[in-house]
């Protein structure tokens, strides 16, 4: 098994591709050890001393280090559990996901679906190329409440792309929207 990896924006976080399907559907953000307990996958990466989040793609892994830990000596480790993850053939996930409710009005339904058709067509896959995911989670009085996930979450960059990027595109194309606020729930 060969497993690749790809720096992000963040300069903590190192995204790895092992070559196959990691999460069938959707995405699943572990800011700590203890949430990871429905992850075997997570978990493994989590024992690894220095490790502080991990973040599990559809096809990719990222993992965020402490401070004070170097990638060279924790690539190698992470690479390690991946890998040892899924030549084991253990699942990723125990169990059902249940995602968070999400803020709406039922009768702005129709503008979240815009909201909703835009981030999933134009700016998830560039995020995940990153190594993180962004998540819808309301809409209200003209504000879109979102989520930043994996690498994105705690980079220096994302409040800029939250506030410069998504704000724009998302007030241009839905002039309903008048501005975009990070949850972190």
């Amino acid at each position: 098994m060969f497993i690749e990896t790809e720096s992000t924006p963040n300069p903590a976080t190192l995204k790895f591709l092992p070559g196959r399907d990691v999460m069938a559907a959707g995405t699943a953000d572990f800011a700590t050890a203890t949430a990871a307990d429905r992850s075997p996958l997570a978990a493994d990466i989590f024992a690894i001393p220095g490790v502080v989040r991990v973040f599990l793609g559809g096809d990719f892994v990222t993992v965020t280090k402490s401070d004070v830990a170097s990638w060279q000596g924790l690539k190698p480790l992470v690479l390690g559990a991946i890998m040892e993850h899924f030549v084991a053939g253990r699942p990723v996930i125990l169990g059902d996901d249940v995602d968070a409710e999400e803020d709406t009005l039922p009768e702005d339904a129709e503008i979240v679906a815009q909201i909703k058709e835009l981030l999933d067509t134009r700016v998830r896959p560039a995020v995940a190329s990153d190594g993180g995911d962004i998540v819808f989670r309301g809409f209200r009085d003209g504000i879109v409440r979102l989520h930043m996930q994996g690498a994105c979450s705690g980079c220096p960059s994302s409040s800029a792309t939250l506030k410069h990027g998504i704000e724009n595109m998302l007030k241009h194309y839905v002039p309903e929207v008048r501005s975009v606020e990070q949850v972190m729930f």
